[in-house]
């Protein structure tokens, strides 16, 4: 079952790169990239081969270092964005290739790494899109991304429902799904990942009023792409909306102290590897020495048996 019109994500791609301000709307993609990219630095290794999944811009591969990594193949849906994308520094390899995320055209076990940056909640089929990239790594690979979580724009969604449900008697999904990070992590163990590591971020913007939300979306290309959506939405019932998004959530933290109204972003940032026969392991149940309930025992217990083996050395 298709949710998203792929081709509609692309076409709004498409026109986003064609504004000639469009370097205005990339504050939220690029943080996030940044904070993506640390997390690459983070991991002490050096890559060979890494892919940047829906590069868009360059939000994360302006950030790549070589120390980091040898090669970069940017990957993105939209061949504008994909031109207009900031590359890594010259030391690192770099080509561009035109890619649909649900359709990976790499051979498997041939990349070492690979990063998407607020691209994959736009997939139809995630965990297909999971599993290809799991095949298309070789192991101990690691496959780091950033996705906007469940309760990402709940305001928005919230003041649109509200003034539908007032001035016609029902409501549409103007605002996309989002996976919840229960469900994120049951797809990585299902796609065969290993040694998951999943955190929540939340970054809350103040803007002037509702209508600004809206045209910063559709500048950065997150405008709804659901095959369901309505095309249209009443003038009336934009006004209502934007009232009762400013009556309920507004508040005075605007410039010099002025009206605003938040718009929360909920982002995952996920981690996981390949499995291999080099990772670390867990015991055998029942092979520990020291019970949990007896935590607080610990010194005593130290001296007691003089050592305590932890991982693959020895705590003395």
């Amino acid at each position: 079952m298709n949710i998203f019109d792929r081709n509609a994500k692309r076409l709004q791609k498409e026109r986003a790169a064609a504004d000639p301000e469009v370097e205005v709307f990339d504050y939220l993609k690029e943080e996030v990239g940044f904070r993506l990219s640390e997390r690459i630095l983070d991991i002490k290794r050096k890559f060979g081969k890494v892919v940047d999944l829906g590069c868009g811009r360059g939000y994360v591969s302006r950030h790549v270092l070589s120390s980091s990594i040898e090669e970069l193949v940017m990957c993105d849906l939209s061949p504008a964005q994909l031109e207009q994308a900031t590359g890594p520094e010259e030391a690192v390899k770099c080509q561009r290739l035109v890619v649909d995320e649900e359709n990976l055209p790499f051979e498997p076990n041939s990349i070492d790494m690979f990063v998407s940056n607020l691209s994959l909640h736009w997939v139809n089929d995630l965990p297909g899109t999971f599993a290809q990239i799991n095949r298309c790594l070789k192991s101990d690979g690691c496959f780091l991304a950033s996705m906007f979580g469940g309760d990402t724009l709940f305001e928005l969604r919230c003041s649109l429902q509200m003034a539908e449900l007032e001035r016609q008697g029902g409501l549409a999904a103007h605002i996309s799904p989002f996976a919840e990070v229960r469900d994120i992590g049951g797809l990585l163990q299902r796609a065969q990942f290993t040694m998951l590591t999943i955190d929540t971020d939340e970054i809350v913007i103040n803007y002037p009023s509702m209508f600004e939300v809206m045209w910063d979306l559709k500048g950065m290309a997150e405008n709804n792409a659901a095959r369901n959506r309505k095309l249209t939405i009443p003038r009336d019932t934009l006004l209502a909306a934007s009232a009762i998004y400013d009556t309920i959530y507004g508040n005075n933290n605007g410039k010099d102290g002025t009206r605003a109204v938040p718009a929360s972003f909920q982002v995952y940032y996920l981690m996981g590897w390949k499995p291999d026969p080099s990772q670390p392991k867990p015991k055998a149940r029942g092979s520990g020495e020291v019970s949990l309930k007896d935590i607080h025992k610990l010194d005593e217990i130290m001296k007691k048996h003089g050592e305590i083996e932890i991982g693959e050395g020895k705590e003395k």
